[in-house]
């Protein structure tokens, strides 16, 4: 698919026009200059630059590989678990980006970005068991790990058994930890501190998580790298939290202007319709240095939540999550799956009571997270 979005100033007021496919380009003027009539005038802020073009920090794989990956991970899972339905997806997208402006502004990079996901799906009478693992990275994709991970939890699931209930520490993997990231990335939004919206508002400088957190942006780290914004401004490494202690809030040129601090390079499109807003390309949180067996075994009596059902909490830091695969730990040891249970608090009060961060750093979506152990979460379920 191919598409192109032209975005004027007419009198000081912004016109965007979309097209996806071949389109005469005096359409898309017309469009955009039509639409500015309907909005207000506004401070124009172009970046100014000269002709770049980034290397391709991927490698494209051909399907008849991809497939092959599949089928082997498949195999791995049903050789141990025969009953078991299996699937497998994975995916070779290459997407190319290229920005112009009337300043000279001319810049391109092509992304080739490789991910697999893996399922297992188990009926035991009236009990349904559903497991998936994956990966997203630049050059090849592991999905035998992926494979090994789901055997894993297979076999702690393998006896359903009642969960911890009331105020116990609750271990997220990182495949479920971003439900916490989530929020920090909201609380961090330059727009959400201009609206108000954020509670880190005036807490620039100050303490707002457990020291155990540094949280940062990594511009050429893993397969969600970005060399410039939607805006054409270049990307930078940035520590958005040190240490707990709150550094920067992520700004596009208007927000940036705003609150005085100028741009961050974090002005992305939602989507080619849109004007570009304050967004993160990605998010790396500093890991721990235990695994995750070492981290259940840190655990005298808690639950595991690996999966969940619901959305993220928001800017608000309120959660109320059903758990979709979870696991009882007594005496450092999962002893069998939970069913039934929900997970309830806020994201601000647990950052600031977090016990220990893992060293077992994935990615899930665009956010690199370790496992968390935390405190303070109220956990009810059936006995």
């Amino acid at each position: 698919a191919e598409g192109s979005a032209f975005r004027l100033w007419r009198d000081g007021r912004p016109g965007l026009a979309v097209a996806y496919g071949p389109v005469e380009p005096q359409i898309l003027v017309d469009r955009a200059i039509a639409l500015s009539q309907l909005n207000e005038p506004e401070t124009i802020e172009l970046g100014t630059g000269e002709k770049v073009v980034y290397p391709d920090r991927g490698v494209s794989v051909p399907a008849e590989q991809l497939v092959n990956w599949g089928k082997e991970a498949i195999a791995i899972v049903r050789q141990a678990y025969p009953e078991s339905l299996c699937t497998a997806e994975l995916d070779c997208e290459i997407e190319s980006t290229r920005l112009l402006n009337t300043l000279g502004l001319d810049c391109s990079h092509t992304d080739t970005t490789l991910s697999g996901y893996l399922s297992a799906e188990l009926v035991r009478g009236e009990d349904f068991l559903n497991i998936w693992e994956g990966e997203t990275e630049r050059g090849t994709l592991d999905l035998n790990t992926s494979a090994q991970r789901v055997l894993q939890r297979l076999e702690w699931a393998k006896e359903n058994v009642a969960p911890a209930t009331g105020r116990v520490p609750v271990l997220f993997t990182a495949k479920a930890a971003d439900l916490l990231w989530g929020t920090v990335c909201a609380a961090l939004n330059g727009k959400q501190v201009l609206e108000g919206a954020s509670p880190w508002s005036d807490r620039l400088g100050q303490q707002v998580t457990s020291p155990l957190v540094t949280l940062s942006q990594e511009p050429d780290t893993g397969p969600y790298s970005c060399p410039f914004d939607d805006e054409g401004t270049p990307t930078r490494a940035i520590v958005f939290i040190k240490n707990g202690v709150l550094q920067l809030f992520y700004t596009d040129r208007t927000t940036g202007r705003a609150l005085g601090s100028g741009t961050t390079g974090n002005g992305f499109r939602p989507g080619l319709g849109s004007y570009p807003t304050p967004s993160l390309f990605n998010v790396l949180i500093k890991p721990g240095a235990r695994s995750l067996i070492d981290l259940i075994a840190q655990l005298d009596d808690g639950i595991v939540v690996d999966q969940m059902l619901g959305g993220s909490a928001g800017i608000s830091g309120d959660f109320s999550i059903n758990v979709d695969l979870g696991y009882r730990v007594k005496k450092g040891q999962i002893v069998g799956r939970i069913k039934d249970t929900m997970v309830a608090g806020n994201v601000y009060s647990v950052l600031k009571q977090l016990v220990e961060l893992g060293g077992d750093s994935e990615w899930n979506g665009s956010c690199h997270t370790p496992s968390v152990i935390v405190e303070g979460l109220s956990v009810i379920g059936k006995n």
